[in-house]
C-alpha cells in the first residue's frame, strides 16, 4: 500500500489524534478499559479498508503508534477490543468502526443501518445480543490533516464586553437565500465571509456573530426517516472537525478566510458548542466513537445500573465532565478552535451539565476551574446556557465569574411587559438593571447577563407579535414539540394580516421590544433576520427545518418595512455605543452621585414621582421611567428611558433635576431625527419607548 509498513512504530502518546510530522503520522487515542485498539486505513475514496494495524503501545491509558511514510489526507478510523458487558458499562465491539475523538476532518456521510449498533437490534437481551456485523460501510472516515495556518497580520478585535452587540445566526440559514452570494458559497463559511454579509453586519452595529453549532454532527435516525435533518446542529459527534456541508471546497482554510475578513471589519466570531452530550444518544443508541472506545469514562452512567446512561441533557447521554480525560478532550477542542481558527469565544449549550459533579452542579467544579485558569481560554468570550433538564438544572446567575449567561428571565419579563400583563413592572426593572438580582454578586459585571427577546429556540420577533399558538406541524410530531406558552400576542389576528391597524400595532411592539433590549444593561443579542421581519410561520422549534422555514429571506430586507426596521436597529446600536449610561459594565445601586443630587440610577412613574413600594406593587401600572447617570471622560452621560406599554398615548412629566434633554429615540417615530425637548413634559405613544439624553461636566472635587 504505497510503501506503508505492515506494523506501527511505538510513536508517542501526545498529542492525541493524528499528527503529521512531514515523514509520517502519529496516532494516539485514549481508552482506559480497552484490551487492544486497531488503526484502520482506507483507500483514497474511502470505500475500501486496506489495512488494520494494532497500536503497539499504551502509555497512561493512551494507545499510540507511528505510521512512517503516511501522508496528509490519509483516511482512517479505529476498532476497539475489550469486554462487551453492558451491565458494567463496557460496550466494546471491534465490528464497529469508530471515529477518532480528535479527528480534525471527516469525509463521507453516516448512513443509518442496524449495523451501527453494538447489540442486535430487536433483541430482548441487550447484554447477550452482541452484534457481529461490520459497520464500516455506514460510517464516515477520519482524515489526517495539517492544521497549521498562516495568519499574517490578523488581529482579533477584542471588543470589550460592555461594547458587545451579539448577532445569533445559523451558518447555513444566514446565506442560503442571499442573492449576492455565489450559489456554491451559500450556507458555508465562505458565505459568512462574503463582503455583503459583513457590510450588513457593520450597518447594524454588530460586534460579534454567534453561530449555532458548526462541529460535525449526526442527523438523528428518526429525522432521516421523516425525510428531515438536524438543522440547528445540537447533535455533535466530532468536537474538532467542522460539519462538512459548511465548507464550500472541503478545505479548512475557508474558515480562516472568513474569520480574517470578520476581524478586519472589527467583528468577532463566537461558536455555539455542544460538550454536554454526543450524537450516540442513550444506551440504545449507535456505537460511533466514544461509546465504543470507553463508554464508562466518556459518559455518566447510572450508579448500580451502569447499562443505562444518565440523561441530564434530554438527548440520551451526558458527557462525564468529572473525568480528567473528558475535561482534556473539551479543553483541547476549545484551544484548537482558538489557536487554529482564531475563534473569539464560545457559547456552551446546556452549560449546567459541564459543571455537574457527583454531588450535583458545582460552579467551582473541575471543568470550570480548568477553563478559568487556562491562559488562552480564559481570555476569550465565554457564554453559558445556564440550564439543563437534570435535577437542579436551572442555574441562572450561578455560573462562575468570567462567564456571561443567556438570560431567559430577561426574555420572558420583557415579553410579558409589552404584551400588557399585569404586575410586571418590578420584574422589568430588574431586567433593565442587568438582572442584578441574579448576577450582582462575586464581583460579577452587568455584562454577565446576555439579554435577548428572541433566539433560535422559539419564535422570531415577527412571529412573536403575530402568533399566540405554535405552528410546528411540519416537524412531524403532531405539534407536540416546542414550548406551548410563548408569551406572545397577535393583535387580534393569528398569523399574517393585511389590516393596516394590526400591522401598525405589530410594528410598534417590535420596535418597543428592540428598544428595551438595546437600552438595558447587559449584553444584547439579536436574532438574525429579526432586523427586517423574518418569519418562521409560527414554528417555535424549527430544529429540523433545513429549508425556507428557517433560512433568512433576504428579500424582506428590500421592502419598505424591512428597510425602516433595519435603520431603526442600526440607530439603536449606534445610540448604545455613544452613551455609556446605556452600556455600563458595573451595576448601579443609586448610591453614587456623578453630580450632586443625581444618583447613578433612579426610577420614576409617569408623573415624575419616584417609584414607591406601593407603585411597584400596582399591577395595573403600564408606564415606568428609568434614569441613569454615568461619568465618562470628564462628562456625565445621563439618559431617561420612558416606557409605555398601554394601549393609548400617555403624557410623562419629567423628574427633577432639569436638564437640557434631547429626544434621542422614539420608537413611535422611528425615522424622526434627534430633537431638543421643550418643556418639562413629553407624550409617549402607545406600545412605545422613548429615550432622552443629556450631558453635564463632572463637578470638580
Amino acid at each position: 500500500m504505497n510503501g506503508l509498513p505492515d506494523r506501527l512504530l511505538p510513536g508517542q502518546p501526545y498529542p492525541l489524534g493524528a499528527s503529521w510530522d512531514g515523514s509520517g503520522i502519529n496516532f494516539a487515542v485514549f481508552s482506559a478499559d480497552a484490551e487492544k485498539i486497531e488503526l484502520c486505513l482506507f483507500d483514497a475514496p474511502g470505500k475500501r479498508e486496506t489495512r488494520r494495524l494494532s497500536l503497539p503501545e499504551c502509555t497512561d491509558q493512551v494507545w499510540h503508534g507511528y505510521l512512517p511514510h503516511a501522508q496528509l489526507g490519509q483516511l482512517y478510523g479505529y476498532r476497539a477490543y475489550g469486554p462487551y458487558e453492558p451491565a458494567r458499562g463496557l460496550r466494546f465491539n471491534p465490528n464497529k468502526l469508530l471515529l477518532d475523538p480528535y479527528a480534525r476532518r471527516l469525509v463521507g456521510n453516516l448512513h443509518w443501518s442496524d449495523t451501527l449498533y453494538g447489540y442486535r437490534v430487536g433483541s430482548q437481551r441487550l447484554d447477550l445480543s452482541f452484534d457481529r456485523r461490520d459497520s464500516a460501510t455506514s460510517m464516515p472516515r477520519c482524515v489526517a490533516v495539517d492544521s497549521a495556518m498562516s495568519w499574517g497580520d490578523d488581529r482579533p478585535p477584542r471588543v470589550p464586553w460592555s461594547r458587545t452587540v451579539l448577532y445569533e445566526a445559523h451558518l447555513r440559514g444566514l446565506t442560503m437565500l442571499h442573492p449576492d452570494i455565489p450559489a456554491g458559497d451559500r450556507g458555508t463559511f465562505a458565505g459568512l465571509g462574503h463582503p455583503r454579509v459583513i457590510e450588513h453586519l457593520l450597518r447594524l452595529g454588530i460586534t460579534a456573530v454567534e453561530l449555532l453549532p458548526a462541529h460535525a454532527l449526526v442527523n438523528e435516525r428518526a429525522l432521516v426517516d421523516r425525510q428531515l435533518r438536524n438543522y440547528w446542529g445540537y447533535n455533535s459527534i466530532a468536537f474538532f472537525a467542522p460539519e462538512p456541508r459548511y465548507l464550500s471546497d472541503g478545505g479548512l482554510g475557508e474558515i480562516r478566510s472568513a474569520v480574517r475578513r470578520l476581524h478586519a471589519a472589527g467583528i468577532e466570531l463566537i461558536l455555539d458548542v455542544v460538550y454536554n452530550h454526543t450524537a450516540e444518544g442513550g444506551e440504545l443508541g449507535p456505537t460511533l466513537c466514544f461509546r465504543g472506545l470507553d463508554n464508562r469514562s466518556y459518559y455518566r452512567l447510572l450508579p448500580g445500573e451502569e447499562r443505562r446512561c444518565i440523561n441530564d441533557t434530554g438527548c440520551g447521554n451526558t458527557l462525564n465532565l468529572s473525568h480528567p480525560r473528558v475535561i482534556q478532550l473539551v479543553l483541547d477542542s476549545l484551544r484548537y478552535w482558538v489557536e487554529t481558527f482564531h475563534i473569539d469565544g464560545f457559547r456552551f449549550d446546556l452549560c449546567t451539565t459541564l459543571g455537574r459533579e457527583p454531588g450535583g452542579f458545582n460552579p467551582d467544579g473541575a471543568f470550570f476551574s480548568a477553563l478559568r485558569q487556562d491562559p488562552l481560554l480564559s481570555q476569550v468570550k465565554l457564554i453559558a446556557e445556564p440550564w439543563d433538564i437534570g435535577p437542579g438544572g436551572y442555574q441562572l446567575g450561578r455560573h462562575p465569574a468570567g462567564l456571561a449567561e443567556w438570560n431567559d428571565r430577561f426574555r420572558d419579563d420583557v415579553r410579558r411587559y409589552w404584551r400588557g400583563d399585569i404586575g410586571v413592572r418590578g420584574a422589568l426593572a430588574s431586567r433593565l438593571h442587568g438582572s442584578g438580582d441574579f448576577f450582582d454578586h462575586h464581583k460579577r459585571r452587568a455584562w454577565s447577563s446576555v439579554n435577548f427577546v428572541t433566539a433560535h429556540d422559539g419564535l422570531t420577533l415577527d412571529d412573536l407579535v403575530s402568533y399566540t399558538q405554535k405552528n410546528n406541524l411540519a416537524n412531524g410530531e403532531d405539534n407536540r414539540d416546542g414550548h406551548p406558552d410563548n408569551l406572545s400576542t397577535n393583535s387580534g389576528v393569528e398569523g399574517p394580516s393585511d389590516d393596516p391597524a394590526i400591522l401598525a400595532r405589530r410594528a410598534a411592539l417590535k420596535r418597543a421590544l428592540l428598544t428595551t433590549l438595546l437600552c438595558a444593561q447587559g449584553t444584547p443579542m439579536l436574532l438574525a433576520g429579526d432586523e427586517f421581519g423574518r418569519s418562521q410561520g409560527g414554528n417555535n422549534n424549527a430544529y429540523c427545518q433545513d429549508n425556507k422555514t428557517s433560512w433568512i429571506d433576504w428579500s424582506l430586507a428590500a421592502t419598505a418595512a424591512g428597510q425602516e426596521l433595519q435603520a431603526y436597529v442600526a440607530r439603536l446600536a449606534a445610540v448604545r455605543a455613544a452613551h455609556p449610561s446605556l452600556r455600563g459594565a458595573h451595576f448601579l445601586h443609586g448610591l453614587d452621585q456623578p453630580l450632586p443630587g443625581l444618583p447613578d440610577i433612579a426610577w420614576f412613574d409617569e408623573h415624575g414621582a419616584p417609584m414607591t413600594e406601593q407603585a411597584w406593587q400596582d399591577g395595573n401600572g403600564r408606564c415606568v421611567v428609568l434614569r441613569r447617570a454615568v461619568a465618562d471622560a470628564g462628562q456625565v452621560d445621563i439618559s431617561l428611558l420612558l416606557l409605555n406599554a398601554s394601549e393609548e398615548r400617555h403624557g410623562f412629566q419629567l423628574s427633577e433635576p432639569r436638564f437640557d434633554w434631547r429626544v434621542c429615540l422614539d420608537s413611535a417615530a422611528p425615522l424622526a431625527p434627534e430633537r431638543a425637548l421643550q418643556g418639562a413634559a413629553v407624550e409617549v405613544g402607545a406600545h412605545a419607548a422613548m429615550l432622552l439624553v443629556a450631558s453635564a461636566a463632572v463637578s470638580a472635587p
